[in-house]
């Protein structure tokens, strides 16, 4: 054959499939059987290697091209992906919708979608070209998991809309049928199975083997341009609608609502609908229609002001305590655990509720043998919501708390003003396991391969008592333990060793200092720069940083005054950990902005507001959401909004980008 007619015979196969992708997955109307879809994706493979020259990039046989990796890389997203704020009520919704009002130029209309229980995914598109893909992750940062989403049948690598650019998000999810098939399949080659159909798409799309991904029958549904070069989009069902004459698959389940009564009448529906659809959902998303709006709502820390989420009511059963057994964390709090009759609620068999504390087991009487009423709060962790007392024997047994610690034989205390019992003693094994288990985690050091198992492995092994002697592991011994060869170990030791990079917030929150999580870790971090000066910093001093209180102030003051967790910091020093901010933020300039708080607004030209805000935090400056009396500086870009107007109405002094960069010593 003629190169010449290969190739247009090529480039015409690869529409015509990808016509069909397009009514399969967006349309949902295939035109041809799965039998002739594979016929013709066998003849182009056929062509594509006579001709190997010929094969494009984004061919449908290049799906699953991509080889194993050894790890992911990283992708830093051109604005922060922020998470939604809840609402659990009809009041909740009705004052969602009275803070949107008070604060639009407008009035303003809604678009409701169902909130598919999957993963976050981000497509980016380069004139018409998918490019690359990645994970939500922290919402700054995510995983870049561009091969394994190549290999989604319902995501196009080429769009029938071409724009120079195109950054969307949407959600990864599987059906219902097509997880118990999954779960079927795995069950009979004695595989784990998986415990709901969001855990299974989490897991499939961060396999390192694109193969593997491949292989399941992950789908996707696109709800949210992030970036579009090339054309205007005022409102977001036109989003909708631009999305899928791109070829990309939406949501048909949406509707658009003209106020909130409307919205609460359709949220409501679904409540009762939910379980017919063929994937799983744990709410609906409320969003205002008007995006041209959105600047002017603005955003909180965590959420935007222009969307919610309306989370159904959890689903509630009826189960059996069997038994009520006692956990150790690591801060020594002793935890009640019911051990329950197995039972499916919302998604997942569960055979286990935190029963909190002694005073929530009292207030309800709930005794070993009850039959009670469980439910997942959030549709995620289950608790036991009632005991059905009318249904007890006689035979039931009330439960009491333990005086000594189950792990180590120690007397408990309660200390004041706390409703948990503890185990104070120093050598606790449950704790030290515990801190390890957390030291370790995906959202502290992340060493990825080491986890519960390998690290109770470690310490019965009598190899770590501390996180540092992580950090001195022999190979040669922990190729002895159990399941645990030279590639395994190796793998993990190198994990381990990489660590050691991560950088003061992911350091601060591994080593479980009482009331720090991850946002106070970073917020510390960033203030400080260096471990060193955390440490000498005055209990009255951090309770002046915003957002550290003076619980938390306390508890860090307390942490790094104890000779024990002083010895510690030295020998991870020692090891080479890292205790500043990491690399790229580490060199200090000077903080002559200190004091001074920014606002940003419209669109800057040679910097993105993420770069903006992180250039000026780096001086020492605040940089806020919105305009107010405090505000010292207000940074306008083109299409500067609301925020300019409020400015000049206050006397607040006006920078172009320009005058920004010159202020700061950019250019």
């Amino acid at each position: 054959m003629d190169k010449e007619i290969a190739k247009k015979q090529i480039e015409a196969l690869i529409q015509e499939i990808e016509e069909h992708n397009y009514r399969y997955y967006v349309l949902d109307n295939p035109t041809i059987t799965d039998q002739e879809y594979d016929e013709k994706i066998a003849q182009l493979e056929a062509l594509e290697n006579d001709y190997p020259d010929l094969i494009e990039v984004d061919s449908p046989t290049q799906r699953v091209n991509g080889k194993p990796l050894e790890a992911f890389g990283t992708v830093a997203h051109r604005q922060p992906l922020l998470s939604l704020a809840n609402a659990f009520h009809e009041q909740d919704l009705r004052d969602f919708d009275r803070r949107a009002r008070e604060k639009a130029s407008r009035p303003l209309t809604y678009m409701v979608e169902p909130k598919i229980d999957g993963l976050t995914i981000v497509l980016h598109y380069e004139q018409g070209r998918f490019v690359r893909g990645a994970t939500r992750g922290d919402g700054e940062r995510g995983e870049d998991i561009t091969e394994n989403l190549k290999t989604l049948r319902s995501l196009p690598l080429r769009l029938r809309q071409e724009w120079p650019y195109l950054e969307v998000r949407g959600e990864a999810f599987i059906s219902k049928a097509d997880f118990a098939h999954l779960n079927q399949e795995r069950e009979e080659k004695e595989e784990p199975l998986f415990a709901n159909p969001r855990n299974a798409a989490a897991g499939s799309l961060r396999q390192l083997d694109p193969k593997v991904t491949a292989s399941r029958p992950l789908r996707a549904y696109l709800y949210n341009i992030l970036h579009l070069d090339g054309e205007k989009v005022s409102e977001h069902s036109q989003a909708l609608e631009l999305l899928e004459r791109a070829g990309l698959p939406v949501n048909k389940e949406r509707k658009y609502c003209q106020n909130i009564d409307e919205v609460i009448s359709y949220c409501q529906e679904w409540i009762h609908k939910r379980h017919e659809l063929p994937y799983e959902i744990d709410g609906m998303v409320v969003k205002v229609n008007e995006v041209d709006e959105y600047e002017r709502l603005g955003v909180t820390a965590k959420s935007p002001r222009y969307a919610i989420a309306f989370k159904f009511p959890a689903e509630q059963v009826v189960t059996k305590i069997n038994n009520i057994i006692i956990g150790v964390g690591r801060t020594g709090v002793l935890t009640p655990t019911a051990e329950l009759e197995p039972v499916r609620v919302a998604g997942t068999t569960v055979s286990r509720a935190s029963l909190h504390n002694e005073d929530l087991i009292r207030e309800k009487d709930i005794r070993i043998g009850d039959y009670v009423i469980i439910q997942k709060a959030g549709d995620i962790i289950p608790e036991v919501v009632a005991v059905l007392s009318e249904r007890r024997s006689g035979e039931e047994k009330p439960f009491a708390m333990p005086t000594f610690c189950p792990e180590c034989g120690e007397p408990i205390s309660r200390l004041a003003g706390e409703v948990a019992l503890r185990c104070t003693s120093a050598t606790c094994p449950a704790q030290a396991i515990e801190g390890l288990i957390h030291f370790v985690s995906r959202d502290a050091m992340n060493v990825e391969g080491l986890g519960p198992a390998v690290i109770e492995q470690f310490w019965k092994a009598g190899l770590v008592q501390t996180v540092a002697d992580l950090y001195r592991l022999p190979l040669d011994e922990v190729i002895k333990l159990e399941r645990m060869g030279q590639k395994s170990a190796t793998k993990i030791l190198q994990a381990i060793e990489e660590s050691k990079k991560r950088g003061l917030p992911a350091l601060l929150f591994a080593l479980g200092i009482r009331h720090v999580g991850q946002k106070a870790a970073k917020t510390l971090a960033n203030h400080f720069g260096h471990l060193d000066k955390l440490m000498e910093a005055e209990e009255e001093y951090l309770q002046k940083i915003e957002e550290i209180g003076p619980k938390i102030a306390q508890s860090i003051k307390a942490y790094f005054t104890n000779p024990a967790n002083q010895e510690l910091i030295k020998e991870l020093k020692d090891l080479g950990l890292s205790v500043e901010v990491a690399t790229e933020t580490s060199s200090q300039p000077n903080q002559d902005l200190e004091g001074l708080t920014y606002v940003l607004t419209g669109t800057l030209e040679k910097l993105s507001r993420k770069e903006a805000q992180a250039l000026l935090e780096a001086r020492g400056a605040k940089v806020a959401s919105a305009v107010s009396k405090n505000t010292d500086y207000l940074v306008a870009g083109a299409s500067a909004g609301s925020k300019l107007d409020k400015a000049q109405k206050l006397g607040i002094t006006v920078l172009s980008e320009k005058e920004l960069l010159e202020q700061i010593g950019w250019e």
